[in-house]
């Protein structure tokens, strides 16, 4: 699929400022469609949006198709009469800094609740919309808002741990803990319903504005997730519910016993049998919620390395073929052309790239990759871009552009060697002084991708901010400090709109 030469920013809703602790689609969200409507940029990227779990990651959800509660606006509850101005007091926060999970979720959670009993008080189920949105959504909604209810009910825990009947699905017992936890499901019920209407008129708002969505899609599912416990057939397990077979990535020059992500296996096989309906369904979803999507992890479509379960390590996995273009062929014969975006970084087969080329699926690129020590470095130097290409200052597992030429041997496996190395390549790249690195390399950097042949340029809000390594999104393998940064309401500065203004306009974009 042919993409236009434009340019976007790299903002997940949580990062956006505003009252209550955390982003969500309320004031800030459209204010920073205007930020970038102002700016010349055509694209607004965002992590997935579904409900995170363990870590707070967005990568790790209880739901391939719910969208996450947190990001409901509290405010336009209240318009709708459902919530009052004592109960957005009592959700506020006094500063709009880093996201506090713990403080946050049940402070917002406690608010979401009056606005569903106040909801089902005036009209509830009555109300048509619902009622339409329900019966719409019934093949993933029923058996994730069960999941939530029941999850909620057991502390937490993951299902495996469940009441043994319910873990198992058998019928009697899921019909018992519905009628239980009825009040509790339609909670859950209705803040997807409100989720849904609150994103629409978001996403709606911006595509006026010529501002298109980019979502994403993480290859696997969690195994503490609705889609397992309602599909298990679809996963290794064994009888008990626990993966016989997970996900991860081999040993490789930075990590010598690999990454374990333990993410259940898919049986590729039986999705096949019944014609990929699951993976259809999926990207149905996700192309109705956002007008592009970037697919994570694209090179395990084509073969995937897979681990024994309960395995401490990835080293003893195995590749193993997955179902490659015979996917794609189903999907797009179902869905029409897909508006994909293939992450495929790090180490890339002649087979994954030929999928991506059979469908004209553009790849990345990361530019704070370019001088390191990377084998693959060479390739995302600005000037060896080809059009058919998404490039990035650099992406959400990535330190700031000011973070990482900061950074020194305490903070990464380099050398002081090789980081030495990597700062004079660049800076006699770009041709400029180390100095005028050390006082604008974020803008050297958004210049040099903005100026490539590359067709979607995308940029993180933290480097058009030029913040430090303080404003990282996600530092893979650590735990503690990920997915809390959040942009200030002073930081959308009109000379950051009115200069990447420029550069849109002066590259074409």
């Amino acid at each position: 699929m042919k993409f236009p030469r434009s340019a976007g920013i790299l903002l997940h809703p949580t990062s956006l400022p505003g009252p209550y602790g955390i982003g969500d689609f309320g004031t800030s969200a459209y204010r920073f469609a205007d930020f970038l409507h102002s700016a010349g940029m055509k694209i607004w990227q965002v992590l997935p949006l579904n409900p995170t779990g363990y870590g707070d990651s967005p990568y790790q959800s209880f739901s391939a198709f719910a969208g996450n509660p947190l990001l409901l606006s509290l405010d336009e509850l209240h318009k709708q009469g459902l919530l009052s101005e004592h109960d957005l007091r009592q959700a506020t926060f006094d500063n709009d800094g880093d996201i506090d999970f713990g403080a946050v979720i049940p402070r917002k959670f406690a608010s979401l609740n009056k606005a569903a009993v106040a909801f089902y008080g005036k009209s509830g189920e009555a109300n048509l919309d619902f009622q339409q949105f329900v019966a719409a959504n019934s093949a993933w909604l029923d058996d994730y808002a069960l999941f939530m209810a029941a999850k909620d009910a057991h502390d937490l825990v993951i299902w495996t741990k469940w009441d043994a009947d319910l873990a198992a699905r058998k019928p009697e017992a899921l019909a018992r803990w519905r009628k239980q936890l009825s009040n509790e499901i339609a909670a859950y019920k209705f803040w997807q319903f409100e989720f849904f209407r609150q994103w629409r008129a978001l996403k709606s708002y911006a595509n006026d504005r010529g501002i298109r969505i980019m979502g994403d899609i993480p290859i696997y599912v969690a195994h503490d997730s609705a889609d397992v416990w309602a599909r298990p057939d679809l996963f290794w397990l064994d009888a008990k519910g626990n993966p016989l077979k997970v996900a991860g990535v081999p040993p490789d020059y930075f990590s010598a016993t690999g990454q374990l992500w333990g993410n259940p296996i898919y049986r590729w096989d039986l999705m096949r049998d019944n014609g990929y309906k699951w993976w259809i369904e999926r990207f149905r979803a996700a192309l109705t919620m956002f007008d592009l999507v970037r697919v994570d992890h694209f090179r395990g479509f084509e073969a995937y390395w897979e681990i024994p379960g309960g395995e401490p390590t990835a080293m003893h996995g195995q590749w193993v073929k997955g179902p490659g273009a015979e996917l794609f062929e189903v999907v797009s014969t179902a869905l029409g052309d897909l508006p994909i975006v293939a992450e495929n970084l790090g180490v890339i087969t002649p087979e994954v790239e030929a999928i991506r080329h059979q469908f004209g699926f553009p790849g990345m690129a990361i530019a704070q990759f370019a001088f390191s020590i990377d084998p693959m470095a060479p390739t995302f130097r600005p000037h060896n871009y080809e059009r058919q290409l998404v490039a990035y200052t650099g992406g959400h597992d990535n330190d700031t552009m000011f973070g990482w030429w900061r950074s020194g041997v305490a903070d990464s496996t380099r050398t002081q060697e090789e980081v030495d190395r990597e700062h004079n390549d660049a800076a006699a790249y770009f041709g400029v002084t180390l100095d005028e690195m050390d006082r604008s390399v974020n803008w050297i950097y958004i210049r040099a991708v903005m100026m490539s042949v590359a067709d979607t340029v995308l940029f993180p809000m933290q480097d058009v901010i030029g913040l430090g390594g303080q404003a990282r999104m996600n530092l893979p393998g650590s735990l503690g400090r990920n997915w809390k940064w959040r942009v200030c309401k002073e930081e959308q500065r009109f000379e950051h709109a009115k200069r990447l203004d420029e550069f849109a306009k002066l590259y074409d974009r």
